[in-house]
């Protein structure tokens, strides 16, 4: 037979909790601003209910038998539990939390360049960035936001942040050292910087690009390999070799005269990086927020 069948109220447990914890009836009539005579009613009336003694009275107290050992543990635990997640949900009233699922690449050359704008304009959303280096898989994760590398299928019913525009980027050092890098077969001499694609990325890759620039097959060259792209990119900032750039990602680097990017030998597809909304069903205003943002700032 459950509590429920047996009827006792929360209110009795909370009267239970309180004397169990101070070990007196007295105290707890103080605290919960009752009558000693009240709260030792209510003890005895759960007693009966559960069919259990949970007090032995003494010497100007009381004192826990073996159920009502157990039975306060489980209490205490429960009401422990009860008030935290009170807590939690009045923070989140307060403060509520966006949490945004995406990839290195992302959420370092364009998210966190961007997000102090964001967090100016809406001051009271605590954001909790959730990087992956692989594809992101958004499904089943604890994410209010994706922002994720798709195929034309995927992007054909979400909003599209910008397409996969790619092309050769190196450091001003770099390019005075090797001379201008005019067409693919030059390209393909130098040390390129190769982005691993372990878990099944769509993202071009040397192969890949080569193929779609120029029909030519990728004959190995010197290469440093990364599972990283900003590990790359510092790599190509220091000179050690070509990476490939995307758009959208390296612009920032170009501008400031870290990188310089080969726009003649560009690449275009029909991939790109999308804009997830994880569950359309949660209206949240904090994602509502987020999501108008991105597409105004994209």
């Amino acid at each position: 037979m459950s509590l429920l069948d047996r009827k006792v109220s929360p209110n009795s447990l909370r009267v239970f909790e309180s004397a169990a914890r101070h070990l007196s009836f007295t105290a707890a009539a103080r605290e919960l601003r009752s009558t000693q005579s009240a709260i030792s009613q209510q003890i005895r009336a759960l007693e009966e209910q559960l069919g259990l003694r949970l007090f032995d009275r003494v010497y100007r107290g009381v004192r826990l038998t073996e159920p009502g050992q157990s039975l306060f543990a489980s209490v205490r635990e429960g009401f422990s539990l009860m008030e935290k997640t009170i807590e939690q949900l009045q923070q989140r009233h307060r403060n509520p939390r966006l949490n945004i699922l995406t990839d290195f690449s992302l959420a370092s050359y364009w998210l966190m360049p961007r997000l102090p704008a964001f967090r100016r304009d809406h001051p009271h959303i605590d954001v909790r960035i959730m990087t992956n280096q692989g594809g992101v898989d958004w499904r089943g994760q604890e994410a209010d936001v994706a922002i994720a590398f798709c195929d034309a299928r995927t992007l054909e019913d979400r909003p599209r942040l910008f397409h996969e525009d790619v092309f050769p980027v190196c450091s001003p050092g770099f390019l005075e050292m090797h001379g201008a890098i005019e067409d693919p077969t030059r390209l393909a001499e130098l040390p390129l910087l190769t982005l691993t694609a372990d878990q099944g990325q769509g993202w071009l890759d040397w192969p890949s690009y080569f193929e779609r620039l120029a029909g030519m097959a990728y004959g190995e060259s010197s290469e440093l390999i990364f599972n990283n792209y900003t590990l790359l990119i510092q790599a190509a900032i220091a000179g050690q070799g070509v990476g490939l750039g995307w758009k959208g990602l390296v612009d920032d680097l170009i501008e400031r005269d870290m990188l310089v990017g080969l726009s003649h030998l560009r690449v275009a597809t029909s991939c790109g990086y999308g804009l997830i909304d994880v569950d359309p069903s949660d209206e949240a205003p904090a994602k509502r927020a987020f999501l108008d943002w991105v597409m105004a700032n994209r």
